[in-house]
């Protein structure tokens, strides 16, 4: 089942939902998948340097598990196409205007938002204006 690629319409239906969890990003060097498995990771990535993944911070927490920062997790409830050209693009360039970094992950049907937790209401008012705006889009003709 392909997804939405016209990106109008992808913005006009974001969606967005904010986790009611907090989230860390952990690293375990020279680590391979599996490692790290008994935190529930939501999210992982091999890289040179080691294993990425994505936890809970309560659970991290209870682990005794040593992180930066702590994020919320804004999920786009528009099943978008993975080869959609500009949503992230446009998702990104939103909230680095109003000073928010936004750590972006792809999955099959949806897109994902970490955003530095005390930020996540701004956020979520980025990306709403920016459903707002694509909504009101003129048809082009």
């Amino acid at each position: 089942m392909s997804g939405v690629s016209d990106l109008s319409t992808l913005l006009a239906s974001l969606s967005p939902v904010v986790s009611p969890h907090l989230y860390v990003f952990l690293t375990r060097p020279a680590a391979t998948y599996g490692a790290g498995g008994e935190l529930e990771p939501i999210a992982s990535f091999c890289e040179r340097e080691g294993l990425t993944i994505v936890v809970r911070k309560d659970r991290a927490d209870a682990a005794g598990e040593n992180y930066e920062g702590e994020y919320a997790l804004i999920s786009l409830s528009v099943h978008s196409d993975l080869q959609a050209v500009g949503l992230t693009a446009a998702i990104a360039g939103s909230l680095a205007g109003r000073g928010i970094s936004a750590n972006i992950v792809a999955a099959f049907y949806h897109d994902h938002i970490f955003v530095p937790s005390s930020r996540a209401g701004d956020a979520i008012e980025v990306l709403s204006q920016l459903v707002a705006k694509n909504q009101t889009k003129p048809p082009i003709t």
